[in-house]
């Protein structure tokens, strides 16, 4: 007979993966602290996700074994936290975990009071170590329990510091960031730092959009030459498309196998803008074969998109992704097998563990003569062992997905991508949102908690794209009223930017200002880009204060290290020299979705019927254009205005 302990209604994948450990976990919430509190003890908080590898280990070394089980369940509250769900908590316990120890990952291991006050932090401990730690902390907790509580005092009045800087946007924070890129650019390989490499696509989004403004060709450089590596290396699926989360090595060749549908939509937008900027179809197709993996695999018949894909297969790292000469060969005969192996890097000596990861380091990355053969490979992978998938709907990444998926229509034309982006927007709007409140998550049709501001960054981000390009003034009105939830909601008047979570919304030991952009921009980040685009749009006083106000309130937090807000200096750049503010009317027959096509990718453009200000020129369609501080003419057609 199967037991289950608190987690079995769950409706998170990472908590029903742990919902039949030994260990007789609680998700977060008022029971657990009331179980705490009445019996007198320390909660043991644990932080994952349902694809982390080492979540997966201390799973199975610790939380599956009786021992360490029956120490969790005697002296302790033992609660699990799926991070994705419930990224509020996540992001104030890793910055107690980074703050004590000086970095942070997943799974995080936190030891809290029963009043959720932390003071003692970690990540991954081996089952020996964790052991040896719970026997420890008991017997403090037993014996020397003020010392333990004057730490946590002080552990959460340092998280609640303040800092009220003031800044002021300037371009010398973007030609700052240059620098520090140069200076940490691997020559060689490409990606910034040692290993493990991150895609971290916003960086090479602000690089390309650097360029274009300056013409800095080393700019342009160290963003191609990145794209490129990552592509050509292990770290692109070359079987069944889309990116994995990062490189263990500095050429991109070995991969942590976990997929993320973020990562996947911010390298999309990296791609398309590498296209625009150069011209290079192959950026594109790198773009498309991204975009097909997601509809093919991360995308619900709701038209939703899920989370994300494990590392692990059958307890192995990588075994979904890797494969021996003789398995090709034998599935797809001796010449077309031979032929394969060798343009992907397949041999006898392997690259991973004895076997090999699929990669174009030694290839040319354009060739496309073995595509026709894939769809049968990709059969075969799946037959011979399973992957396991997030199926959870979360806000926030969807948002990103959705912006990627606009960008990507209008530099290929292709319209699934548009029917795509159109049906995850309703999808959203129908099951996570109520009124002008959004929510985290949703898996089965139950939503998960209120929305915080990265929820709310992405969606209005998704909208504002949907905008461009369709021209439907619905979807600018949808990014209008999200925007004033957010000021009204998230906004601190008085030290500038936006909490992370609501005041409507559970109010924990800390409410972090998130600022710095990680795998994903931050909340903040996206803000002060919304908020300007849409200020340009609007050209309304009330909008354009708000953005200067969130442009400011950045300026200062990047003055340390500018490199860390990458989309946040895109929206300074924008700043800077602003997009071409472009006043389609259109003639009689003219659609609107092909107009939109027509328009410059990052172009500020409305649409207005035919009037005395805005009348049509020779009786056909006609565009209006300011830039530079001065407007020209109207023109029928944009090559005339783009010649000039």
């Amino acid at each position: 007979m199967l037991l289950y302990n608190h987690l079995k209604n769950a409706t998170s994948p990472y908590l029903l993966q742990h919902a039949q450990n030994p260990v007789d976990w609680y998700p977060w919430g008022k029971e657990a602290f009331r179980k705490a509190k009445d019996e007198n003890k320390p909660i043991f908080l644990s932080i994952g996700y349902s694809t982390c590898h080492w979540c997966h280990v201390m799973a199975h070394e610790s939380f599956e074994d009786p021992q360490i089980a029956r120490l969790l369940n005697d002296w302790f509250v033992a609660v699990k936290v799926d991070k994705e769900e419930r990224p509020d908590i996540d992001s104030v316990y890793m910055a107690v975990c980074q703050a004590l120890t000086g970095s942070g990952g997943w799974p995080t291991s936190i030891f809290l009071t029963p009043e959720q006050k932390p003071f003692f932090a970690g990540t991954y401990f081996p089952k020996d170590s964790l052991e040896a730690l719970l026997r420890i902390i008991h017997e403090k907790w037993q014996s020397g329990r003020e010392d333990l509580l004057r730490q946590a005092d002080d552990i959460t009045a340092y998280l609640n510091q303040q800092q009220r800087e003031k800044g002021r946007s300037d371009k010398k924070l973007a030609d700052s960031a240059v620098v520090f890129y140069r200076r940490s650019f691997d020559q060689r390989y490409g990606g910034f730092g040692q290993a493990p490499k991150f895609p971290a696509a916003h960086n090479l989004l602000f690089l390309l959009t650097y360029y274009q403004r300056y013409q800095d060709k080393n700019c342009l450089d160290m963003a191609e030459k990145t794209l490129m590596s990552l592509y050509q290396g292990g770290l692109f699926d070359h079987i069944g498309y889309g990116f994995c989360r990062y490189s263990t090595d500095e050429r991109f060749l070995v991969p942590h196998f976990e997929k993320m549908l973020y990562d996947n939509a911010l390298l999309i937008m990296a791609y398309v803008k590498a296209y625009e900027v150069t011209g290079r179809v192959l950026y594109r197709s790198i773009a498309e074969k991204t975009a097909d993996y997601i509809l093919r695999e991360m995308t619900a018949p709701d038209g939703a998109f899920y989370s994300a894909q494990d590392a692990d297969s059958d307890g192995e790292e990588g075994k979904f992704y890797v494969f021996t000469p003789d398995e090709l060969l034998d599935l797809l005969g001796e010449k077309e097998g031979t032929a394969f192996n060798r343009h992907l890097g397949i041999s006898y000596k392997g690259n991973f563990e004895g076997k090999s990861i699929p990669n174009l380091l030694n290839s040319n990355a354009a060739d496309d003569t073995f595509d026709a053969l894939l769809p049968k490979i990709r059969q075969y992978r799946k037959k011979r062992c399973r992957l396991h998938l997030d199926d959870k709907i979360l806000t926030a990444w969807n948002g990103l997905m959705i912006a990627a998926m606009c960008r990507l229509y209008h530099a290929s034309k292709k319209k699934k991508y548009l029917f795509v982006a159109k049906q995850a927007d309703g999808f959203l709007k129908h099951y996570h949102k109520e009124k002008e409140k959004l929510f985290v998550s949703s898996r089965y049709g139950i939503r998960g908690v209120l929305g915080l501001l990265d929820d709310y960054a992405s969606v209005i981000f998704a909208q504002l794209a949907l905008y461009q390009v369709t021209l439907e003034e619905s979807f600018l009105k949808q990014a209008k009223d999200l925007c004033k939830t957010v000021l009204e909601q998230f906004q601190d008047p008085s030290g500038g930017g936006f909490y992370l979570y609501a005041q409507g919304g559970e109010q924990l030991i800390s409410r972090p200002k998130e600022t710095y952009d990680g795998a994903m921009p931050s909340g903040n980040s996206l803000m002060a880009w919304n908020l300007l685009r849409i200020a340009q749009l609007t050209q309304e006083e009330e909008d354009e204060k708000e953005a200067q106000k969130q442009l400011d309130f950045m300026a200062a937090q990047a003055e340390h290290y500018p490199p860390g807000y990458a989309m946040y200096l895109l929206a300074l750049l924008d700043q800077i020299e602003p997009p071409a503010k472009i006043t389609v009317v259109p003639g009689e027959k003219e659609e609107r979705l092909q107009l939109a096509l027509t328009l410059p990718a990052d172009s500020a453009a409305v649409l207005r019927q035919e009037s005395k200000q805005f009348p049509l020129k020779d009786g056909k369609t006609s565009f209006y254009i300011c830039q530079n501080h001065r407007c020209l003419p109207p023109v029928n057609d944009l090559c005339e205005w783009q010649k000039s």
